[in-house]
């Protein structure tokens, strides 16, 4: 018999699979942010069809995340989503302008322009990035929210938690918070460089300046992290005692990466395999498989973040207004008929991922060139 603690467990396991996956799949926002950029028309063109075949899926990932989360942790998702409201209109208000703007940026009868839309996903490109990287930074840093169950049978206001007044928007201006957010955004468009130098094939100005943009922004992303981590490793931290008493360890996320060695393993590859899919293209002309090696080491670098922001008897949403508010994996978790329930579902998980591999292979198979664009009746 499967126990409630290993479920709860896995179900972390599987959120951080999917949380690693979105933060790939931004760079479509990366790609974004660097629309106006481009030097010159037909590059802009092709930069933006080239990563607007893949916004669905950011968008869908999303979706998913926020669905498993609902599903496995249900006292989170009440808590963060109906809480920090504000956060999340703002992520998925950018997602439905992003939608709007591929849509009508070409279409006959725009009357506002292309350069109107390249407008709006360029400013969505710099911002979603950072807004969802500040929103998975409250996984370690806090969020001022306090949770009291007996307040469900409260007449008038069965709420169970409870925020600050700006319901989210504090996390903004917490610098810890932005400099996650930062780190993400640059991740993003050095992803997104990798991704277009893989499937493009424009001029060899282009592919200059793809190389050019690919240092600069991978010399600020490397330094972003570095202090990232930094600082990460030596924040306080809260551990366990009971299911609604914490105390505070000094480097706890440190203890953590110590504890649990296959983790700091982890980490380790993934921070190599980013590099070696960075360095590889600026060092070898012509080489366009760096995303490949940058993709996954950028996915078992964040899964390796969310197992120590969960694992180890750590809470992965420390509450800043209530210490016995926060949420750990054993204090927010479905119950156990649903975990085993869910967990039957989730043997599907390799059907739909071998669907979208073979939905990314097929509109990308090919390299998008000015001459495809020029023949197809639909374009972004």
């Amino acid at each position: 018999m499967i126990s409630y603690e290993f479920l709860q467990s896995y179900w972390w396991f599987l959120i951080s699979v999917l949380g690693s996956l979105l933060v790939f799949l931004l760079f479509v926002q990366g790609g974004q942010s660097l629309i106006l950029q481009a030097p010159d028309r037909e590059s802009r063109d092709v930069l933006v069809n080239a990563i607007g075949r893949k916004w669905e899926f950011t968008f869908t990932m999303l979706v998913v995340f926020g669905g498993a989360f609902f599903a496995s942790f249900p006292l989170f998702y009440s808590t963060s989503f109906g809480g920090a409201y504000w956060l999340w209109m703002l992520i998925l208000a950018g997602f439905v302008l992003q939608a709007v703007s591929y849509e009508f940026r070409r279409r006959r009868g725009n009357i506002y322009g292309t350069m109107t839309y390249d407008t709006i996903l360029t400013l969505h490109g710099l911002v979603s990035p950072v807004l969802l990287g500040v929103a998975v930074a409250t996984f370690f840093f806090g969020a001022e929210f306090s949770v009291s169950r007996m307040s469900l049978v409260a007449v008038g206001n069965p709420v169970i938690s409870t925020w600050s007044s700006t319901h989210g928007l504090e996390a903004i201006f917490n610098p810890k918070n932005l400099l996650l957010g930062f780190t993400v955004l640059f991740l993003a468009r050095v992803l997104a460089l990798l991704f277009v130098m893989k499937t493009t094939r424009v001029s060899e100005k282009f592919s200059a300046w793809c190389r050019r943009r690919l240092l600069i922004n991978s010399v600020i992303f490397v330094v972003l992290f570095l202090a990232f981590v930094a600082v990460l490793l030596t924040t306080e931290g809260l551990m366990t005692v009971s299911e609604h008493e914490f105390v505070a360890v000094k480097n706890k996320y440190l203890l953590n990466l110590l504890e649990m060695w296959w983790v700091a393993v982890v980490l380790l590859i993934g921070v190599v395999l980013v590099l070696v899919g960075i360095i590889r293209p600026l060092l070898c002309k012509g080489y366009s498989n760096g995303i490949w090696f940058t993709g996954i080491g950028t996915v078992l670098v964040v899964m390796a973040l969310f197992w120590i922001a969960g694992y180890n008897d750590t809470p992965y949403y420390p509450s800043l207004l209530d210490v016995s508010s926060s949420l750990t994996i054993r204090n927010s978790s479905s119950s156990l008929f649903t975990l085993r329930v869910m967990s039957v579902v989730s043997l599907v998980i390799p059907v739909v991922a071998a669907y979208m591999i073979y939905a990314w292979y097929s509109l990308t198979r090919k390299p998008v060139t000015p001459e495809e664009l020029a023949e197809k009746d639909h374009q972004y």
